[in-house]
């Protein structure tokens, strides 16, 4: 098992940067991806970028590339999501996940998720 928890969302201007954590704790492999989606209302969960855990190769959705940028700090076993430039459509409930063994943009690929952060952005 292994849980996930959120932190640093909030309410930023449109152009302003925000910094999002992911707290990791239980069994975590190092063969494990580790990846940001988001969901706003009355949208489906999207991808947004990922990393692998032991090399942390990157991955990111090519809308938010340039802009978002994931990594990790290994001794505090936490996983970060710098998110620059924002714009209202960032707007949404952003979220934490785990996948075993292998790279995947798709949401149903990931067995463990965290409660989501919420993240506004305001024009």
């Amino acid at each position: 098992q292994v849980q996930l928890v959120e932190s640093g969302g909030g309410l930023v201007q449109a152009g302003g940067s925000l910094r999002l954590s992911c707290a990791v704790s239980g069994r975590t492999f190092s063969t494990y991806f580790m990846g940001w989606f988001r969901q706003a209302p009355g949208k489906e969960r999207e991808f947004v970028a990922a990393i692998s855990w032991d090399i942390s190769t990157t991955y990111y959705a090519e809308s938010k590339k340039g802009r978002f940028t994931i990594s990790k700090d290994n001794a505090k076993n936490t996983v970060y999501l710098q998110m620059n430039s924002l714009k209202p459509e960032d707007t949404a409930v952003y979220y934490c996940a785990a996948a075993p063994g292998y790279y995947g943009r798709a949401w149903t690929l990931y067995d463990y998720w965290g409660q989501g952060t919420q993240v506004t952005v305001s024009s």
